[in-house]
């Protein structure tokens, strides 16, 4: 059995606790659920997805290194090394990863775009857009797959990677993300963040293989547009 038979073989594996999406000898990458940590902060530890992942491994005498990181409230793929050479590459090429969303938003957008702004932070650790000289730039392109009266059901792909762009991206655009009311969102029907990290396209920095992790659409999203408001 050749190294590409094995590793479709270890696509979406499920352990009692994390949903693998794909795992070699050099790379495990995982499906996030939405309200759980990616890694840890000075008031939470342990319940992370980096610690579920820490645990998983260590029972296989293998280290975990975080490549990429998503929002607590986003569900979705993030991809952890299995060694320091292997993130270093990852995080090195990150750039040309191409990095795909699922968005659910309020209102109806009818049409494709891009949106390119420059975000910066405030002390409240808020992001919003200023002008060039103040920021870095946002790249963000979105495409309308669904529509009800009320919802849009948005593919994305971020040519950039700058905290919370999605989010600020489309609230400037008057059409808030659902569930996110840090971000001037006034509907929350599904109870989480309606953003769902799905797609990852990049060359596997040790078979120069290329890898293509496409997750279906979240269930919760699909009742929106599949049963009406």
């Amino acid at each position: 059995m050749n190294s590409l038979k094995k590793e479709k073989m270890n696509l979406k594996m499920k352990t009692k606790k994390l949903t693998i999406a794909f795992e070699d000898k050099n790379l495990l990458i995982v499906d996030k659920p939405a309200k759980l940590l990616t890694i840890g902060t000075t008031k939470e530890k342990e319940q992370t997805l980096y610690h579920e992942v820490l645990t998983y491994l260590h029972k296989k005498n293998q280290k975990a290194f975080i490549v990429n990181r998503i929002d607590k409230d986003t569900s979705g793929l993030v991809v952890f090394a299995k060694n320091e050479e292997t993130k270093n590459k990852m995080q090195d090429n990150w750039s040309k990863v191409i990095r795909k969303y699922y968005a659910v938003c309020e209102g109806k957008i009818k049409n494709k775009g891009i949106i390119e702004e420059y975000l910066t932070e405030d002390k409240n650790l808020n992001v919003y857009a200023t002008t060039k000289d103040k920021g870095k730039l946002a790249i963000t392109k979105y495409n309308p797959l669904k529509l009800t009266s009320t919802y849009t059901l948005l593919d994305i792909e971020i040519l950039t990677g700058r905290k919370n762009q999605i989010r600020v991206g489309l609230s400037n655009l008057k059409h808030p993300i659902i569930g996110d009311k840090k971000y001037n969102s006034k509907r929350n029907p599904i109870s989480r963040l309606g953003l769902q990290a799905y797609y990852l396209e990049f060359i596997h920095p040790k078979t120069n293989q290329k890898v293509i992790i496409n997750m279906p659409l979240n269930a919760s999203f699909s009742k929106i547009f599949t049963e009406g408001e």
